[in-house]
């Protein structure tokens, strides 16, 4: 994990330093003519975030994760900190600490927001001091959000109580966690949040305002089938559409209907379709290719059949980290 913390950018300080280091970096940036804070109005940070990136994350996608948090944090202005625990500390024995920060000019040139992140390397025998050397680094009197991305163990996250039981919301993905995240006994479930469910934001919007314009008895009345076919790369959204599907419809008062969930083998990767069959001649099918933004919606609920083309789409990471914190 050392190559992890390598790969992050940020200039390396002290652990003991670190709010000075931060001060340094500002002030390097202010004299080489780089946007920097210009009063207290440009640091108005908002949030802390804390992103957690566990040992099945390589250096690769650790830089993507940090891309992702520094673009949420120019719409959101955050003290983030990155832990990048050692998987092989053989060894080491102490904590590094890197700093970075950007600034980024909104709709006037008086509109100027900045963020700023310290990444925290450190060995399993440095986890005892960990808590306390993030709570110093973070922002006091503000909400903390807590992100753990690919994790390799839900029980291995035990060891962060502090962070579980701080945070106001707890982030993870269910498309990269382990297979029992969604289940693990978090010990405030209420808190937890799955990425997979907040990017498909625009797909139940679709959905469910195609489906909002026939009245409730025709969607649930002699429903016999819901099935769900998908492909690969999408295998955590389609699990999370379909638990959707079958609230909104039970909610719509439908009982006793057959649910099928396949990943047919000629299925294209970011393909889903969904159908619903009855007993008489109502019908619904919808395909999605989020390859092309493309999809298509048929159906016929007794009062003609209606072919509608539409448009497809997933949040982003970080639009996704927005609607899981703050909806």
């Amino acid at each position: 994990m050392s190559r992890i913390f390598e790969a992050l950018p940020g200039i390396e300080v002290p652990v003991g330093a670190i709010s000075k280091g931060l001060e340094q970096m500002w002030e390097g940036a202010a004299s080489a003519g780089r946007p920097s804070p210009a009063g207290e109005q440009s640091m108005a940070t908002q949030i802390n975030l804390v992103l957690h990136l566990g040992f099945r994350t390589d250096a690769g996608d650790a830089v993507e994760q940090f891309g992702t948090a520094v673009k949420f944090s120019r719409r959101y202005p955050s003290r983030v900190v990155v832990l990048c625990p050692l998987l092989d500390d053989a060894g080491v024995t102490t904590m590094r600490a890197k700093v970075y920060g950007e600034c980024s000019i909104g709709k006037s040139a008086d509109d100027t927001r900045c963020c700023e992140f310290v990444m925290l390397s450190y060995p399993r025998s440095a986890r005892a001091h960990l808590e306390n050397q993030v709570s110093i680094c973070l922002s006091t009197d503000l909400p903390l959000y807590y992100w753990a991305h690919r994790f390799s163990e839900s029980a291995k996250l035990a060891d962060y109580r502090y962070l579980l039981n701080t945070a106001r919301r707890i982030l993870i993905d269910s498309a990269t966690a382990p297979a029992d995240a969604l289940t693990y006994a978090w010990p405030q479930p209420e808190k937890v949040r799955d990425l997979a469910y907040a990017r498909l934001l625009p797909v139940r919007q679709s959905v469910g305002q195609f489906l909002g314009r026939y009245p409730v008895e025709a969607l649930a009345k002699g429903l016999r089938s819901v099935r769900l076919a998908y492909g690969a790369e999408v295998v955590a959204e389609a699990r999370v559409l379909l638990s959707w599907v079958k609230d909104r419809i039970g909610a719509c008062g439908a009982t006793g209907e057959t649910v099928e969930i396949v990943q047919p083998a000629d299925m294209a990767p970011r393909v889903f379709t969904l159908g619903f069959s009855y007993d008489d001649r109502r019908s619904f099918a919808w395909k999605a290719d989020l390859a092309t933004a493309h999809a298509t919606f048929d159906a016929d609920f007794g009062s003609g059949r209606t072919v509608m083309p539409a448009s497809v789409a997933l949040l982003s990471q970080e639009n996704a980290l927005s609607d899981a914190m703050f909806f």
